[in-house]
């Protein structure tokens, strides 16, 4: 299914790899991409969310919108497409992080910091949310740039786990809004 895609796809990484690396840059990337490992930061964010009554409904959608993308693209979409990673097809790419141990696509830390982020974003104060999407957007692109996701992977995670968020605070506005409101104006 990727085969035509992968060439393509090769070339951007390739450029990225060869144009948009530096030396200042990349522990920079390094970190960001470790934000994202294991969905970590945004389980934080959910529960410090939870914590703070105020904006508790905010991290328990989170906590739904994560628990949704790590079992549709992580357990599911990941073992049924089971594509390579593109350090291990494409000749002269590198992984800035070693090997990975699961598939490539799709990418589950963009899927987790769009699942998380995308609620921030819709419940939160806007300053807050916006935030929130930049960090999900570097992470998203700190995959391409250490070599170990191809764009396809990173954009269908995002656009996957922002659906699946957007139906979980469409649900929550319209059947659990009043009783549990989030205080924040709904984004505002």
């Amino acid at each position: 299914m990727f085969d035509r895609l992968d060439s393509k796809e090769g070339e951007v990484l390739l450029w990225i790899q060869d144009d948009l690396r530096a030396a200042w840059l990349t522990p920079i990337m390094k970190v960001i991409t470790y934000l994202g490992e294991y969905g970590w930061f945004w389980l934080v964010v959910s529960m410090g969310l939870i914590a703070w009554k105020k904006y508790r409904p905010a991290g328990v959608l989170c906590l739904i919108s994560l628990t949704g993308a790590l079992l549709v693209n992580i357990i599911a979409i990941k073992h049924l497409f089971e594509r390579a990673r593109p350090y291990e097809t494409i000749e002269g790419l590198t992984s800035l992080i070693g090997r990975q141990s699961q598939y490539s696509f799709p990418s589950g830390h963009a899927s987790a910091a769009f699942a998380a982020s995308v609620v921030i974003f819709m419940l939160m104060p806007r300053k807050i949310g916006i935030a929130a999407i930049v960090l999900a957007f570097l992470i998203s692109f700190s995959r391409l740039y250490v070599g170990v996701h191809y764009p396809t992977d990173v954009l269908y995670g995002a656009i996957s786990a922002s659906i699946f968020s957007v139906f979980c605070v469409v649900v929550y506005r319209r059947k659990f809004a009043d009783r549990f409101p989030t205080g924040a104006g709904g984004g505002s």
